[in-house]
């Protein structure tokens, strides 16, 4: 089984990338062959400086090796260093639907929230569909807001074997140059809430950085938006950001404690997010040692990322050639 995702280097990674993506890489690094890419080509519709850009590639891939990625049994990786990926994104822009962009989530959300519209926003979907196809890839692990980008993924690969394999039979998704991958969903982690109560997003602003400073990360979790509810008055875990963030860290008797004390009053939400930090840092201690040890060797770090290259670029060379050869390019 062939697992593909990548994670966008546009800003410091938090505990939503973790709970909705890097957790499930190095649980399934062990059940099959992981390719996880830095997605610097997707990065560029947001940051436009190059060694800003630089920076947050190398700590993404400090981010993957600290939470346990092992590079001996997962392929890491930069989207650039593999440019059959920007070749394939061209060809199957030439058969993608413009109606299907047009229906794309992500392009609709955030021009919604005031972001200026680029090519390079509207075509996401097909460069992350290159990422995806370039590689034969049978899972996608992504998050619930993710799915509708694998379906057009699906869609897209659906039309280009239409269009230059005669053999496809798209009920069985056989007889094509493209296959048609699955996605993995964590439905009960997929989407993580940030600060404000929104999705939490790097580009939203409303993160909990996982390998910020001690005094920075603290202070954002005790800014977590919460209503007006007075302490001694009974309160409701369900509609409760802090709490929600709490269901990813406690264990089932803690989190059972927790809430009887929501309900039972007598506990302000500073209490509860004093605890949701003290939690935070007993769970990620270990891979911020392992983060701030990785910074002191970036010799390795970037071996890491040349070796994944190279063990993903044998895959992508394949699969263009059939591309080219279907098309006529070869």
């Amino acid at each position: 089984m062939r697992i593909l995702s990548g994670v966008q280097p546009s800003g410091k990674l938090h505990i939503g990338n973790y709970f909705g993506a890097i957790r499930q890489f190095v649980d399934l690094q062990h059940k099959g062959h992981g390719l996880y890419f830095i997605a610097d080509l997707h990065a560029l519709t947001t940051i436009r400086n190059a060694d800003t850009m630089r920076e947050l590639v190398f700590d993404v891939a400090l981010n993957f090796l600290a939470l346990g990625l092992d590079p001996a049994r997962a392929t890491l990786f930069r989207q650039s260093d593999i440019a059959e990926v920007a070749e394939l994104s061209w060809v199957l822009s030439t058969v993608t639907p413009m109606g299907l962009l047009e229906r794309a989530h992500s392009f609709k959300d955030k021009t919604a929230k005031g972001i200026s519209p680029d090519h390079g926003l509207f075509a996401y979907p097909v460069l992350m569909a290159a990422d995806i196809l370039i590689y034969h890839s049978d899972v996608v692990p992504v998050g619930k807001d993710q799915k509708q980008h694998l379906e057009i993924t699906r869609d897209i690969a659906v039309k280009f074997n239409q269009t230059y394999c005669p053999g496809f039979d798209p009920a069985t998704g056989k007889g094509g140059v493209l296959k048609l991958p699955e996605p993995m969903i964590m439905d009960d982690t997929a989407v993580v809430p940030g600060t404000d109560g929104e999705k939490m997003s790097k580009s939203y602003g409303n993160t909990i950085d996982l390998f910020g400073p001690e005094k920075e990360t603290r202070k954002r979790i005790m800014g977590i938006k919460t209503d007006s509810t007075p302490l001694e008055a009974p309160k409701n875990p369900d509609t409760c950001n802090v709490f929600a963030l709490l269901k990813l860290f406690a264990k089932p008797e803690e989190l059972a404690e927790i809430r009887a004390q929501y309900q039972k009053g007598g506990v302000g939400y500073g209490d509860f997010k004093k605890r949701l930090a003290d939690m935070f840092f007993a769970a990620f201690g270990p891979a911020r040692k392992r983060y701030d040890e990785l910074r002191n060797n970036q010799d390795y770090v970037h071996q890491v990322l040349r070796d994944g290259a190279a063990r993903a670029r044998e895959i992508a060379v394949q699969v263009m050639d059939q591309v080219r050869a279907a098309t006529g390019l070869r």
